[in-house]
């Protein structure tokens, strides 16, 4: 393979013990999960000399806004399984909105058991929705945020005295929370004796 490496249509050469090309992959950019971790426009893809898939137009006869299902779940029938409900985004989100969806019997009978209003929006932006607020597939370098008998902020009182006493902790590690954000980080040490 290094004799006779693989150029694909970028111009990149793959070798013995490289990952395969984009060219080999039987889905489009924004099909698989890469499109999740690291958005891209149809543009930019096109640009990187990527695959696209453009969805196929669908039409749906909505039968109901999402403006008007009802706030609480305890003022919701079953008569709601029947209807095709509008997404909230109207597929103007860069989400791969479905634009509308229905209720199925088991997701409303858990938003029963939960207590939980219906969605506004379809599964597609839902999930979208929930990837925005994970962390980043990143790693940060960071220091113990205990700083003896509470929390460097002074948000958070420590239950226990830990191994370093009323000092800082000398801790160091690498973890998902970036150093800006609000959260109190501690070193494995500082939680399991805090949760321990």
């Amino acid at each position: 393979m290094k004799k006779n490496a693989y150029i694909d249509s970028r111009g990149h050469v793959y070798a013995y013990g490289e990952f395969y090309p984009s060219d080999f992959s039987p889905f489009a950019y924004n099909e698989s999960i890469a499109q999740e971790f690291f958005p891209l426009t149809q543009a930019e893809a096109e640009t990187q000399k990527l695959k696209w898939s453009n969805a196929e137009e669908k039409t749906y006869h909505i039968t109901k806004n999402s403006a008007d299902l009802p706030q609480s779940i305890k003022d919701t029938d079953d008569s709601i399984l029947r209807e095709v409900v509008a997404c909230e985004h109207k597929g103007s989100c860069s989400q791969q909105c479905s634009t509308a969806f229905r209720i199925i019997p088991q997701e409303l009978s858990l938003y029963r058991k939960m207590s939980f209003a219906l969605p506004r929006l379809c599964p597609n932006c839902r999930h979208y929705e929930r990837l925005k607020r994970s962390n980043p597939v990143k790693l940060f370098h960071r220091r113990c945020t205990c700083a003896g008998a509470e929390s460097r902020n002074g948000v958070y009182q420590n239950a226990v005295e830990h191994v370093h006493a009323a000092d800082h902790c000398p801790n160091e590690f690498e973890t998902s929370f970036a150093p800006e954000r609000p959260e109190i980080v501690y070193c494995a040490e500082c939680y399991q004796s805090e949760v321990a």
